[in-house]
This record gives C-alpha cells, structure tokens and sequence, in this order.
C-alpha cells in the first residue's frame, strides 16, 4: 500500500517494543507420553508370580525328596521299611532300596514271600505278614534285628490259619545310611 499522495512519510525505522527485540522464546518441551501405570503393576505382579511359582517348585522338590527318599536312619526303621515293602506291597524296586548292593543273603526272605505267593494261588486266601517289636542287637559288623513276624490265611474275611516265625536280620551301616545284608529264619 502507498501513502496517500501528498502526505510525508518518514524513512525512520519504526522503533521495536522490547519483546518484539528478544528472540522468540523456545517452544514448551513436547508432552510426555502419559505415564504407563497399567505396564508397571503388571511387571510387579508378573514379577511377584514368578517368585511364587519358584517357591512352588522349590517346595515341591523338598517335598518329593523327603517323600521319595527312604529313611534308613536306625536299623529298626530299615527293617520295618524293608519287612512292608517286600512282604506286605511286594514291591521289589523299593524293598532294594533298604538292601545292601553287594553280597546281600536274603534268600531265605524270598523264600518265604515265594511260599505266600504259592499258597495264595493254590488255595485261593490272601496271605498277611505282620511283625512285633523290633528289638536291635550291636555285632561286629553293625547291628542285628530281630522281631517275631504273624502269617495268617485268610479266605472270605475270616482267618483260616496263623502261625509265628522268629526272625533276624543283620544290618550294616553304609554312606547313606543303614541297609539290610541278611536274613534267616530263627531255629
């Protein structure tokens, strides 16, 4: 636009306010994204379940052991552990586990679990071994067991025949604990 013809206009530069001399001012910091409060408690919670689920595992191994181990810590309880598995569950793999590795004679035990087996087939009754107070005895080269076992017949709940057998069993003590090496009938 032009002045108006016959108006003076003045060739002195217009004077600048002080804010307009200044350099212009930053711009604000952009916004921060908002906070991502939802991430962080899931990462606690997610971290406080992994730690749970460690324990779990971690208790449930101690457990397993403790249940699965066999307590060989005094003679008597070796003999007991090993008189109900092979006798009573017939379980072989654990009745091994109360037995020593080498030159273990328990023949004699075989045999009489043998002869119940037998007598249970012909005869057509369930055999049940029971034993009495394990009474522990030092030798020289561990310790004797020795206990009374009950072998009685039975057909249809009643009790056909019952009969009393001395036993003893020589136990030794190894790096894991007590183990069964023999076992004879009582003359």
């Amino acid at each position: 636009m032009q002045p108006p013809a016959g108006s003076q206009v003045s060739r002195v530069p217009a004077q600048r306010t002080p804010s307009e001399q200044l350099p212009p001012a930053p711009a604000p910091p952009a916004p921060q994204p908002p906070r991502r409060r939802m991430r962080t408690v899931l990462t606690v919670v997610a971290g406080v379940l992994a730690l749970l689920c460690l324990g779990g595992v971690a208790t449930a191994y101690v457990w397993y052991t403790r249940a699965s181990t066999p307590d060989r810590s005094t003679p008597d309880v070796v003999v007991d552990n090993y008189l109900r598995a092979f006798l009573v569950d017939r379980n072989d793999v654990r009745a091994d586990l109360f037995t020593c590795e080498r030159q273990a004679d328990l023949q004699a035990v075989r045999d009489l679990r043998a002869e119940i087996e037998q007598r249970e087939s012909k005869f057509g009754v369930a055999v049940r071994v029971s034993w009495g107070q394990l009474t522990r005895t030092p030798s020289s080269e561990g310790e004797s067991v020795g206990t009374t076992l009950t072998i009685s017949g039975s057909a249809e709940g009643v009790v056909r025949s019952s009969r009393r057998e001395d036993w003893t069993f020589s136990v030794v003590e190894g790096d894991d604990g007590w183990r069964i090496c023999g076992g004879t009938q009582a003359s």
